[in-house]
């Protein structure tokens, strides 16, 4: 049986990662240092589902060389994920440390071992101020885009978007080890894959309002909490695309396929992977229905003011994602936000004290 370890297991995304590849048959082990709050929720999740966890932290390279036996791949989705991260005094370098240094362990950890790399980045390393000046039509109920420009149309962010601009310093410390990967694909032939994710949403995500927003909508609305629309005047208007959490397994399950079975042809190409212009919504149609799900209206905030690396608008575009892969996303932004509401409401005494 092929051991795969997954750092970061006990997030939203490498929790569910690493249920999904234990069903196709791989041993999985996942490195969490359980930092984040509800970590320990997710920790007990994945046990039960017969994962392996260590208790670790990539910023410490000693915890990599720890773990003990022969692994197939690493899987890196550890983050400090916020993009709002850095605008307080004190947190930039834990930023840094965690997304820049700590991937750079993992990378010499995989390039001693020769072991393959599935590296998460983000869609945050494209720039934000680029994006935001583009030209928008206001709608009724969102903002859209009304004029393409390079490497963004309304089919979305493309991979080959230039990278001139300011993309917050989570986005630049994600770029930064990507940049580090490629070069190490090329010198050393590390078998390596770059997925730059959108907003991934769906069941087992303890959404915050900066990290997992649609879920953090949800939830607010669940446990009748105050909300906000924030930025670009207070409308609720900006927009995004989502892609469910089981959309995104099942393409990580046949990226691993790729470097785990077959013989391994990518060097550290970057893929766009997000929901597509197909499944987007903007806060206030998200709002519509989360009222519909949980039958509670709120009266929503508005705060004007746009906060420095808050979007207006993005979609991403997959671009040859399908076709290297043979995927596309799956569920509807209905489905995703059911699926997340079916999952809160059978979770509910344990969420409410979390998800705050």
């Amino acid at each position: 049986m092929k051991r795969i370890l997954i750092t970061g297991g006990c997030g939203f995304i490498g929790s569910n990662l690493a249920v999904d590849l234990v069903s196709r048959g791989y041993a999985v082990t996942v490195l969490d240092n359980l930092s984040r709050r509800g970590s320990e929720f997710l920790r007990a999740r994945v046990l039960a589902h017969g994962v392996t966890v260590v208790h670790g932290d990539i910023r410490d390279p000693e915890n990599l060389k720890g773990l003990g036996g022969d692994f197939a791949l690493m899987i890196e989705c550890s983050a400090e994920s916020s993009a709002q991260t850095g605008s307080g005094p004190g947190d930039a370098r834990y930023l840094l440390d965690v997304n820049l240094l700590g991937a750079i362990n993992c990378f010499e950890w995989a390039r001693e071992r020769k072991v393959p790399v599935i590296f998460f980045s983000s869609s945050r390393i494209y720039p934000y101020d680029r994006i935001n000046a583009c030209r928008y039509v206001e709608n009724e109920t969102r903002f859209d885009l009304a004029q393409s420009s390079s490497g963004i149309t309304p089919v979305g962010v493309q991979v080959q978007m230039p990278l001139d601009g300011v993309r917050t310093l989570y986005g630049a410390s994600k770029l930064s080890a990507e940049l580090i990967l490629r070069e190490y694909g090329a010198r050393y032939e590390l078998p390596s894959i770059i997925n730059r994710c959108g907003v991934v949403a769906g069941p087992w995500q303890l959404g915050k309002i900066d990290q997992g927003v649609f879920t953090f909508w949800l939830a607010s609305h669940f446990f009748k909490r105050p909300l906000n629309y924030t930025g670009f005047g207070g409308l609720g208007k900006q927009v995004r695309d989502l892609l469910h959490v089981d959309d995104l397994s099942s393409l990580v399950a046949r990226q691993v396929q790729c470097l785990v079975d077959d013989d391994p042809v990518f060097r550290g190409e970057v893929f766009n992977v997000g929901g597509s212009a197909g499944v987007t919504l903007s806060l206030k149609e998200t709002t519509a229905i989360c009222a519909q799900l949980t039958g509670h209206r709120l009266e929503i905030g508005s705060v004007a003011p746009t906060r420095p690396g808050d979007l207006i608008w993005y979609v991403t575009d997959n671009g040859r994602t399908a076709e290297a892969f043979d995927w596309k996303p799956s569920r509807s932004a209905q489905d995703i936000l059911q699926d997340t509401f079916q999952w809160i409401r059978g979770h509910a005494d344990d969420l409410k004290d979390i998800m705050v």
